[in-house]
């Protein structure tokens, strides 16, 4: 199972903090994935760290924007900063398996102007 949490109202140039939980076993993890999705505009993928660490961004938030995990990746985390209106979407996790996708329920991340 997979919990986002963190998401919230924040005026522009704020920061935020997104949490993925991971609880119960994963069998072949081989990334996690931020993703969001805006009102009326499709999904966007947004962050990805590879379980050997590597990470990759959208242009849109490159160097803004950090996804890190702790070292057992029971939880990763998108540190957003110099947050924009249009950083506005629900923002879901979305864990890539060797026998599958998984998902959390998404968190709404809302930027003030």
């Amino acid at each position: 199972q997979l919990q986002a949490s963190g998401g919230g109202l924040v005026q522009t140039g704020g920061s935020l903090r997104l949490s993925c939980a991971i609880s119960g076993s994963f069998f072949g993890i081989s990334a996690m994935r931020w993703h969001r999705q805006a009102p009326g505009k499709q999904r966007e993928l947004v962050a990805t760290i590879y379980k050997k660490g590597t990470t990759t961004y959208a242009d849109s938030v490159k160097r803004r924007f950090t996804i890190s995990a702790d070292n057992a990746w029971d939880t990763v985390y998108l540190e957003m900063g110099s947050l924009k209106p249009e950083d506005t979407a629900i923002y879901y996790c979305n864990l890539v398996t060797s026998l599958g996708d998984y998902w959390g329920q998404g968190t709404l991340v809302t930027v003030s102007s």
